[in-house]
């Protein structure tokens, strides 16, 4: 990770600013999305003078030839797990970091968590598990996952995002919302991760850089794979080869798109060299109207 002394300062403005998000993230009936899983269906009762029609049950109303009501209590108590891709592509960007991104992401929602009173825990995965910190309560269990993730050196530069959700499929008891921040080039986690969402919320936060999308016409240069140290040598210069890198990026891309879509993964995608919080609000207000949609017809 970055100077610890330049990160430390950072985590100080993200917690200023968090203040801003979150009160961005209201909508409708919720405070914030980070109150648990918005809106909990709690039982019917018999309608009465004043109650809000739109909350009729008209089934159960049609049964007994009167008006009853649904009740909904909104969910307060909520467990996040920030699931962090520390591998050697983290390292990749131009004019920041994938790695220094994914850490003011995971900073700024954690503090808004935080702020609601939320548990959260930590995951920090490569090819493997390298830290697993349980979810818990408090400004000093935060200051502890900071920590964390600014202190620990990657054991391995390697990329194995299945062996994290299926670890976190078998220590996570209670339901959670499990949020994966990573630029997700690693290969077979489409079924581990289909497995995680049927018991778990998951969000996708996707980091990008410019870079990675278009190739640059500066000639022959030498690429490398962060993880695997492979190299190849590239005529940049050669348009078809340009034109071809671009679509294969953005095959991948919508590839990526439609089966976070299919197997209802909510994803954020997040480039490096552009500020987060107008995605995230926009993304996290658009959950909390669809949590209250989905109560609101059950």
């Amino acid at each position: 990770m970055d100077d610890r002394a330049e990160l430390i300062r950072q985590i100080k403005k993200i917690d200023i600013a968090t203040g801003v998000l979150v009160e961005g993230l209201q909508s409708g009936l919720h405070h914030s999305v980070f109150k648990g899983q918005g809106i909990e269906f709690t039982e019917i009762r018999e309608y009465v003078p004043g109650d809000d029609i739109r909350s009729i049950d008209w089934k159960v109303t049609a049964r007994y030839d009167h008006p009853y009501i649904k009740e909904f209590t909104e969910e307060r108590d909520q467990t996040f797990h920030f699931v962090v891709d520390i591998s050697g592509s983290s390292g990749f960007g131009s004019l920041s970091t994938k790695e220094r991104k994914i850490f003011e992401v995971t900073a700024s929602l954690a503090f808004a968590a935080v702020r609601n009173n939320d548990r959260v825990g930590l995951v920090l995965f490569s090819d493997r598990v390298e830290k697993f910190i349980p979810a818990k309560r408090g400004r000093k269990h935060l200051a502890g996952l900071f920590n964390t993730m600014i202190e620990h050196k990657a054991v391995s530069k390697k990329t194995d995002l299945s062996t994290a959700l299926k670890f976190l499929g078998t220590v996570l008891s209670r339901h959670s919302s499990v949020v994966i921040l990573s630029d997700f080039a690693s290969s077979s986690f489409l079924l581990p991760l289909r497995i995680l969402r049927r018991r778990h919320e998951v969000i996708a936060i996707r980091v990008t850089d410019p870079r990675e999308q278009d190739l640059p016409d500066v000639g022959f240069i030498e690429l490398e794979d962060p993880e695997t140290g492979d190299q190849v040598l590239v005529n940049t210069s050669d348009p078809g080869i340009r034109h071809r890198y671009h679509e294969l990026v953005a095959e991948s891309d919508k590839k990526m798109h439609i089966d976070f879509v299919r197997n209802r993964i909510g994803e954020v995608v997040l480039s490096t060299n552009e500020p987060y919080d107008i995605p995230l609000k926009r993304f996290f207000t658009g959950v909390a109207k669809m949590r209250w949609a989905y109560a609101r017809v059950q």
